[in-house]
Order: structure tokens, then sequence, then C-alpha cells
């Protein structure tokens, strides 16, 4: 196995030399998101573009050394095995197909165990989307906030009902654990571990240098698919079917409660059984929705969209789209604008001559 010379310094004698850079190792697992292995050494790996000496040391390495299968048709030979883990300061795990195996047996497979085994406490660890199943498999997110993709989030609660799961957020920063969303979140992360680490000047250089954001607003929400009411004739469904028709109307809990045929007290229990939320939560996100939806099809203003969505005043509307999204209507509209179409047919054009797609970084 081939190994790259690493720089002159040793955790077992103490902090690295006075200036020496930050030493990071990407752990490269079977069937590894390409875009996300690549991300921390991009970011971190950018500072030194634009300074004399670098403030990070970025190696990957794998379980064993050896070439790693990607999620994509190609394989990754590197040149450090797990030792690497006991060296660094910082250990950041991308997504992979290991996901599917935590999900499979609840547990981590037994090469990674060891891998992980060999890091050293106080390490800064690091997850990028699914990486979170492999850190919290090992047991160093019970009792934390973290994050993953937005679409995993079932299986991640099932598995790891400890660990305090939040998914309206990019990113989290619990100290001396870190956890990311999906794919381009892994950017966010980066450039907020450079800018804990050498300030907003720096880490603002790094996303110029990398033409990204260097602060994106809002969290995972604004990006999960709409939700599709259940079309079974039992529950609550109906009633939430119902009231999806009527989202501009004032709907009072104890209709609801009457067109599924139960007691307020009964309708309130069972809604929250089926939904996870209170009836007024559940109507407020549908709102929500609806109003993301306009924002993104139409060119009403925020006002009428206040209307339409039974929100009444753009306040209110503001109020709750930065409660549920975390970004307020215009910066959403912003972001994800579409081209808006007259319903006149297949042959109508998009309204003042262009298209604005949605550029989401």
């Amino acid at each position: 196995m081939s190994q790259t010379p690493l720089l002159p310094w040793s955790p077992a004698r103490g902090s690295r030399p006075q200036g020496g850079p930050h030493r990071v190792a990407v752990l490269a697992l079977p069937g590894v998101v390409a875009f996300e292995l690549a991300t921390p050494s991009r970011i971190f790996g950018s500072t030194q573009e634009m300074h004399e000496e670098p403030m990070y040391d970025v190696r990957t390495c794998t379980v064993d050394g050896g070439p790693v299968q990607t999620g994509s048709d190609f394989r990754v030979q590197v040149d450090h095995g797990p030792e690497l883990l006991a060296e660094v300061d910082t250990v950041i795990v991308p997504a992979s197909r290991v996901v599917d195996t935590i999900c499979q047996q609840g547990r981590l497979p037994e090469d990674v165990a060891a891998a992980l085994a060999l890091v050293r406490p106080g390490t800064r660890m690091v997850s990028i989307c699914t990486g979170a199943f492999v850190l919290a498999a090992a047991g160093l997110l019970d009792g934390r906030p973290a994050t993953t993709h937005w679409r995993y989030s079932e299986p991640f609660r099932r598995l790891f009902p400890q660990v305090k799961l939040n998914l309206d957020v990019l990113f989290t920063d619990d100290g001396d654990v870190l956890t990311s969303g999906g794919v381009a979140a892994g950017v966010d992360l980066s450039l907020h571990i450079l800018r804990r680490d050498h300030g907003a000047r720096v880490a603002n250089r790094a996303a110029r240098h990398c033409i990204v954001p260097p602060w994106r607003e809002g969290g995972q929400a604004q990006y999960v698919e709409l939700p599709v009411p259940d079309p079974g004739d039992q529950g609550t469904a109906p009633a939430r079917a119902w009231a999806l028709k009527r989202l501009a109307e004032p709907l009072a809990l104890q209709e609801l409660a009457a067109r599924a045929g139960m007691s307020v007290r009964t309708f309130t229990r069972r809604f929250r059984e089926e939904t996870g939320l209170s009836p007024v939560q559940w109507m407020i996100r549908q709102r929500v929705y609806r109003a993301r939806d306009l924002l993104e099809t139409t060119d009403l203003t925020v006002d009428r969209i206040a209307r339409e969505t039974g929100f009444g005043t753009a306040a209110s509307m503001r109020k709750h789209l930065q409660e549920v999204l975390g970004v307020a209507p215009s910066s959403y509209r912003k972001t994800f604008r579409t081209a808006v179409v007259d319903p006149v047919g297949a042959d109508a054009q998009p309204r003042g001559g262009s298209v604005q797609a949605a550029v989401v970084s």
C-alpha cells in the first residue's frame, strides 16, 4: 500500500506546530457519492490557493487502504488506510451505500466499526448526507442534534430514536460533531467549518473562489416534496383531503372533526397519530406548501398569495414561511422562480418572454 508522506507533526506529541495546517481525513466507504467525497478537498483546498501557507491538509482513506467503488461507474484509488483516522484533527464521512447495510442490519459493518475505533478522543467528527447513519450507528450522535438527507428521515428515526434529528436545517453544529443534509448541504457545512475555524472573511473568499453562496437561507424543509394526502377512507384522511381543497377558507377544528364523524378530542388524537402533527400545525404546513407552490409558479403578489392560502395577511404568511421553511417569501421566490405559463394550452409562452430557472447552490 503506497503512502503519501504526512506533514511533520504527531498527535502523540501533542498539538501540531504553530501555524501548521489542520489535518482532515475523508473516509471513502463502498458506494461513496463522488460529489460529496470531493467536497471537503475542494472547499478546504481552496484556502491554499488564497494563502501562502495551507490551512488544511486533506487526505482520503478507506477501511483497508485499497481502492473503493463509488456510487458512479468508477473506482477511487487512495493512498491511505484506516491508520490515517488516528492521526487527524477532523474526520469527514460522506454519503455511501453503507447506509443500506446499516438499514438492513441495524449496525455498522465490522470493518467500518474497526476503522472508526482508531479515531482519537476529541477528534472533530463530520458527516455529509447519509454519512450521519455511520456516525449514529457508531453511537456518536446519541442525545445530540443531527440532520441527514430528508428522504432518509423515517429509517433514521426508526434506527436511532435517541438522536435529535432535525430536518429543518441544512446542517447542525454540536461542537465536536457536525452533520449536514444531502449533497450541496455538504458545501454549506464545509463553509461553516471554515467560518468557525478562520472567520467569515476566509469563508467568504473560499465561497467566491468556488462560485457558491457563502451562506444559504433556510433549511431542507424548502426542498421536501409536497405531501400527498392519504387516499384511504378511514381515520382523518377524508377530512384532510376536504381541507386541502379549502385552504383559502377559515377552517374550524370542530368542522374538521365533524367531517371525520368524531368528537374534537378523538379527532385531535387520531390526527396526531396519523400525521405526527396537531390539526393546527398540519393546516399551517399545508398553507405554507401551497404558498410555496404559488411563489414558484405564479406572478401573484405576496398579499394575494396570503389571501389565496388562508393566511389573510402578508405579515402572517411571512411569519409562517420563516418558521416552516426558514426563509422569507421574496427570498424563496428569487431562488425557486420558474416560468409562469398562462393556462391556455401547450403552446402558451412564459410571461415576459423569458424563463428564470431555479438556481439551487
